[in-house]
């Protein structure tokens, strides 16, 4: 089942018990002239017309958002709920006036008989059931329309016990004893408008749930690459939490990886929230632990700039730094200082007029043509010349996996090859960088080389 049907058939249920006890209750009251039961039963009447509303309200406030309700429908349950407080303070107000007039006037007690305290004794088991049976539902769906019902009916049980007790001082011979017990009932009824007028305000102005903020923080900063919440605001939308989260993450990361913390942060407040709705806002900002090439890389990211071996020296009181910038190879050389002069003055901007900058310009390496495998034969012939390069130089060894490719730009070789595993990355790329340019000094056809190092296999 459902919870929109299970919140809509319990209210449905709760409709015919409500308007057949008020019923009993009131045909009783008037034959016997108890204005303790008459008041019971116009309350519940009043839980009559309420639970009507609850059973319409639930129907349209689970529909989801519209171009018209972009947070949904479910304040229509605070509304209801406040409506439904005003008509009980209206009822606990006119009680209260009956009540004091007959204290005051004397009015005979009601006429005594089993019959009311019987009626009475099945609507005390009939509203300890729906009141049960709301509350779970309210409880499965966080429904507040459903939690006024069934906090209706959880007071009713109260109001009958004080009908009872009424009753029975009549019948010992205390005359004012029913208006007594109406007067007590109007003061249930206000004390429960009272409760419920709170927490449904509260919810109408948007006040946090209790511990929501903390939980939903605690749950966003344990996503990997979150640095800290900045703000986070939550507020209750019927049973859903929305939740507003401006987070900071680094600035290094890129889109995607951006991307894939607002999912994580969102799987991870659906898991601590059964309904939530997360807004995520990143705020990329600079780590404490950031180098002088990673803030080099953001500035040129955010350029839409392509650079590449980024050499920086700390003299003490200056820095310098070198760069590689890559441009279309068709623009032309003014444009292309241009663009290399904007990156320096970025970068002095972001270290200080005293930084030192030198960009040497290239063209971009474009898009290489569709190739075709190389024979196989030319494939060996470049293997062979492979092994014999990383020979003479002796610490590369096993040359494996070489592929051949022939394009419009020239050869493309792609090889693997070991090297002892204490080497430093530095020293296998000087020994395989002469690899690569005796293989091209020797095959001028060959256009570019890639080669992947790797520690012998265990």
């Amino acid at each position: 089942m459902t919870a929109q049907h299970s919140k809509t058939s319990v209210a449905a249920i709760s409709i015919f018990a409500s308007g057949g006890m008020a019923a009993a209750k009131f045909a009783v009251g008037i034959a016997i002239g108890s204005l303790a039961l008459i008041s019971e039963a116009l309350h519940s009447s009043v839980d009559l017309v309420a639970t009507i509303i609850t059973w319409a309200v639930v129907r349209v406030s689970d529909k989801p958002a519209d171009d018209e309700h972009h947070y949904g429908h479910g304040k229509l349950e605070s509304i209801s709920a406040l409506g439904v407080t005003a008509l009980l303070y209206v009822l606990a107000g006119g009680i209260l006036v009956e009540a004091y007039s007959r204290l005051r006037e004397g009015t005979p007690p009601p006429t005594i008989s089993a019959v009311p305290f019987v009626v009475l004794v099945i609507d005390i088991v009939v509203n300890l059931w729906r009141a049960r049976a709301l509350h779970r539902a309210a409880r499965a769906t966080r429904s507040q329309a459903l939690a006024a019902d069934a906090l209706h009916f959880a007071s009713d049980v109260m109001g009958s016990f004080a009908v009872i007790a009424g009753l029975i001082l009549a019948a010992l011979g205390y005359w004012w004893g029913d208006a007594a017990a109406a007067a007590a009932v109007a003061v249930m009824i206000a004390l429960l408008g009272l409760r419920m007028a709170g927490s449904t305000v509260q919810t109408l102005v948007d006040r946090a749930p209790e511990g929501a903020q903390d939980k939903a923080t605690d749950a966003i900063r344990g996503v990997p690459g979150v640095l800290d919440v900045e703000r986070l605001r939550v507020r209750m939308v019927g049973a859903t939490y929305f939740i507003d989260a401006i987070a900071k993450v680094p600035r290094t990361y890129p889109i995607d990886r951006v991307e894939d913390i607002k999912r994580k942060a969102q799987a991870a407040v659906a898991g601590a929230f059964d309904d939530a709705d997360l807004t995520f806002t990143a705020v990329p900002v600079a780590r404490d632990n950031e180098t002088v090439r990673d803030r080099i890389m953001v500035i040129a990211r955010n350029s839409g700039l392509a650079i590449h071996h980024i050499t920086v020296h700390d003299l003490g009181a200056k820095l310098i730094v070198s760069i590689d910038l890559e441009v279309d190879a068709e623009m032309q050389l003014d444009a292309a200082h241009d663009v290399a002069n904007t990156l320096e003055r970025n970068i002095q901007e972001e270290f200080g007029e005293d930084v030192e900058v030198d960009v040497h310009i290239e063209p971009l390496e474009p898009e290489l043509p569709f190739g075709v495998d190389a024979a196989p034969e030319r494939v060996r012939i470049i293997a062979a010349a492979l092994t014999e390069y990383a020979a003479a130089g002796g610490e590369i060894h096993d040359i494996h996996n070489v592929r051949v490719r022939n394009t419009d730009a020239g050869e493309i070789v792609n090889f693997h090859c070991r090297a002892i595993p204490s080497m430093s990355v530095i020293k296998v790329h000087e020994h395989v960088d002469a690899i690569e340019r005796a293989l091209r000094r020797a095959f001028p056809s060959v256009k570019r080389v890639i080669s992947h190092a790797e520690p012998p296999r265990a």
